[in-house]
């Protein structure tokens, strides 16, 4: 509503695709966010945790700069980071007007990092839930 409508910068791709892997995006940065929540041992470990992993998460997702011009080994790590497919899915929806056969891999990427995410964050609330009992 604010891109098209206060601002009128037109959208190429579809806005209902691009909400498709918004959601999917969320999930996995929440079950990040779940499963760092389970690693911490306060509130403050756990904040100070999320700026040692979101920020930099975020400076090399190649939404502020561009992956081609970041070292081969950075590239690799950053493929098991959410942010990286999203951007990459959001700038050929958003930019492009790609369709869903051209992104269905970074919706597959984001997915299944959001489900080995929750997993694991599953598996940790659990076996903390155990030790307290």
């Amino acid at each position: 509503f604010v891109v098209q409508g206060a601002l009128h910068v037109p959208v190429e791709g579809s806005i209902l695709l691009f909400m498709l892997v918004a959601t999917l995006h969320l999930f996995a940065t929440t079950s990040m966010g779940i499963f760092l929540a389970t690693v911490a041992r306060s509130m403050p470990q756990f904040g100070m945790l999320l700026v040692l992993v979101l920020l930099p998460l975020q400076m090399l997702s190649g939404g502020v700069t561009p992956r081609e011009s970041m070292p081969a080994l950075v590239r690799w790590v950053m493929e098991a980071a959410p942010t990286t497919h999203f951007v990459a899915a959001a700038q050929a929806i958003l930019y492009r007007g790609a369709g869903l056969a051209v992104v269905w891999p970074q919706l597959l990427a984001v997915a299944a990092i959001g489900c080995l995410l929750f997993i694991a964050a599953l598996s940790r609330f659990r076996k903390t839930i155990s030790l307290m009992a």
